[in-house]
C-alpha cells in the first residue's frame, strides 16, 4: 500500500479488538482513543497520506478534528444518531478513488459494503501488525541516525 491511500478506522471497533485497548476502554474511555489516534500516527506519511478515525455518536452534531493538520490526520464524532459505520460508507461512496481507501474494521458486514463500493479492507489485527513494523521502521531509523550522529561527532 503506498503513501496515496486513505486509511478510514472504526475506532471503537478496533478499540474492542486490540487487548490493551478493550481493556482501558472500560476504565478510561478517552485515554483509550488517544492511544488509538497517537498508534495511528507513525503510518503517516510512510504509510498513508490520511488517516480518518471514525468513532460512534458524540453529541447532536458531526464532529471533525484535526490533532495533527489539516490534511493528514482527521477524527471524526458521528452525531447520536449515527454510526462509524455509516459515516464510513459514505467517505468511501464519495471519494474520488474508493480503491484509495482502505477501511480498518472486524465488522464483516462492514467489509462487504465498503468492498461493494471499492475500497479495501483491513482487519484490526492487520492494522496492528502494519503499526508494529511502522514502529520497528522507525526505530532503525532513529538507531541509524543517531549512529551517523554520533560518528560525525566523533570524527571532529
Amino acid at each position: 500500500m503506498g503513501a496515496t491511500e486513505h486509511l478510514l478506522v472504526d475506532g471503537s471497533n478496533v478499540i474492542h479488538a486490540w487487548p490493551e485497548l478493550r481493556a482501558l476502554i472500560k476504565r478510561e474511555k478517552a485515554v483509550a482513543r488517544e492511544r488509538l489516534i497517537g498508534s495511528l500516527l507513525v503510518l503517516l506519511p510512510a504509510e498513508f497520506a490520511r488517516v480518518t478515525v471514525v468513532f460512534d455518536g458524540r453529541g447532536s452534531e458531526l464532529v471533525v478534528e484535526h490533532p495533527a493538520g489539516p490534511d493528514s490526520l482527521a477524527v471524526i464524532h458521528t452525531p447520536g444518531g449515527a454510526t462509524a459505520d455509516d459515516v464510513i460508507e459514505q467517505l468511501v461512496g464519495r471519494a474520488t478513488e474508493p480503491a484509495a481507501c482502505v477501511v480498518a474494521t472486524g465488522d464483516q458486514a462492514e467489509r462487504a459494503t465498503i468492498e461493494a463500493a471499492g475500497a479495501a479492507w483491513c482487519s484490526p489485527e492487520d492494522l496492528k501488525a502494519r503499526v508494529g513494523r511502522a514502529e520497528e521502521r522507525q526505530g532503525a531509523q532513529v538507531a541509524r541516525l543517531r549512529r551517523e550522529n554520533l560518528k560525525q561527532w566523533r570524527s571532529r
